[in-house]
């Protein structure tokens, strides 16, 4: 039976928290050609392994990710413990295709782990439920594997139920050793590997034993494009507590079959690749992921978003330019996103609204003539209209303009066709009631 109580309590601080930093990173970097360089030119084993023995993030410095993740004001982030070529950047003692076992000679994840914890950020683990590196993970004929084509795999006996005991060892590795975690991020479920075809519930019953509180997406169940069992008032043990979207913010938010607001969390590459792509520099604007941030959070949504370090260690200069530049709206606009939620009134033509009990914020991304309405809202309702980057007043206007719009309060926000902030300019309206 599914405890809606414990659900709510268990999701709170994540949907305060909003937005967060994903990472994605393994031996795939030195490759330079994204995450699922494997499957798409369908890569046999004996041509990746070398990579293994090259691998050597001598610039790995986890603190340098957590200061510049404080920075962009993420409250949590996510880092790929094994992606789907199987690599481990964890000392799992069920494999030797792991970082310990690599010149690196360390445990990437703890590491990570307490460099973020040291910065206050919530700290989440990714894993991959798919594995191709597993000599019992199906091959041939799998939609996906690097092997699909390979004839000589074909008749090849694979147990699916020892990989499954792998699979469960490393998570409860995960789950056991490493201290409190605060996000599982399964990654995925396709055709008809989902659900209790990876022993599911079994899974999540164990994680809960050991981590009660962890945030699990839903992806046990479904893949990026699917809401599963959680968009049903009777969620499945293995439903996850958030949708996951990929790579879209959706239209209107996302909600339960019964109309209820559903958790979600939209997760974001900056250019066109999760892991590390020497090549793609198709890097989208600071601007463009501040407003796309707002969206999310308008419409009761988080945002996880992705950088990809290279083989030494770095998270390029874009992403940590990209980072600055987000940072320094949010150090000014933060009240707009943490703790709040989307508003009833409807979208106005200039931007967005954002709302944390009787604050209202109305996201302004383009100028008014003769002042900025602020729709929705009456004179009588309003107790303060403040800009939030540095709290001064801003007055309603009194002109004559404004006179023939009496059910419309507009606010003079700046004496030149300029906004303060060209980027999103955030005005605070404190109401008389909560709304």
């Amino acid at each position: 039976m599914f405890d809606r109580e414990a659900y709510n309590k268990r999701v709170e601080w994540y949907q305060d928290a909003r937005f967060g930093m994903f990472i994605h990173w393994g031996l795939y970097a030195i490759l330079a050609r994204g995450e699922w360089v494997r499957s798409t030119e369908e890569m046999p084993e004996e041509e990746y392994l070398p990579f293994f023995d090259e691998f050597d993030p001598v610039d790995y410095d986890p603190k340098k990710w957590a200061r510049a993740a404080k920075e962009a004001g993420m409250k949590y982030a996510v880092l790929t413990a094994k992606h789907h070529d199987g690599f481990c950047l964890f000392d799992s003692k069920l494999t030797d295709f792991k970082a310990t076992n690599t010149k690196a000679k360390r445990d990437l994840v703890a590491e990570y782990l307490d460099a973020f914890r040291a910065e206050g950020i919530k700290v989440g683990l990714y894993y991959s439920i798919i594995d191709w590196h597993h000599p019992d993970y199906p091959h041939y004929g799998d939609r996906i594997h690097p092997m699909r084509n390979c004839e000589a795999e074909k008749d090849v006996e694979r147990d699916f139920n020892r990989y499954l005991e792998y699979m469960h060892g490393q998570v409860k590795e995960l789950c056991t050793q490493y201290g409190k975690l605060d996000v599982m991020w399964f990654d995925f479920s396709y055709d008809n590997m989902r659900g209790e075809t990876w022993r599911a519930t079994d899974l999540v019953n164990m994680i809960r034993s050991y981590q009660p509180d962890v945030i699990i997406d839903n992806r046990l169940e479904v893949s990026g494009e699917g809401f599963g069992s959680l968009a049903t008032d009777n969620p499945n043990v293995y439903s996850g507590d958030f949708v996951s979207p990929e790579q879209i913010i959706p239209p209107q938010g996302i909600k339960s079959e019964s109309g209820r607001d559903l958790v979600w969390e939209a997760c974001i590459t900056m250019n066109d690749n999760w892991g590390y792509c020497a090549k793609d520099k198709n890097f989208k604007p600071a601007s463009m992921i501040i407003k796309k941030l707002v969206e999310c959070v308008s419409k009761n949504g988080n945002m996880l978003l992705n950088v990809g370090p290279d083989a030494k260690g770095n998270i390029p200069e874009e992403s940590m330019q990209i980072l600055k530049e987000i940072g320094r709206w949010m150090s000014k606009n933060g009240n707009s996103i943490y703790g709040c939620k989307g508003s009833s009134l409807p979208k106005p033509e200039n931007g967005r609204i954002t709302r944390n009990g009787n604050k209202l914020y109305y996201h302004v991304m383009e100028n008014s003539i003769g002042g900025v309405p602020l729709f929705g809202i009456s004179r009588d309702q309003v107790k303060s209209v403040r800009l939030l980057a540095d709290g001064s007043e801003l007055k309603i206007s009194d002109s004559w303009m404004a006179s023939n719009y009496p059910d419309v309060v507009f606010v003079d926000i700046s004496s030149t066709p300029y906004l303060p902030d060209e980027v999103d300019t955030v005005v605070e309206i404190t109401l008389k009631d909560a709304v």
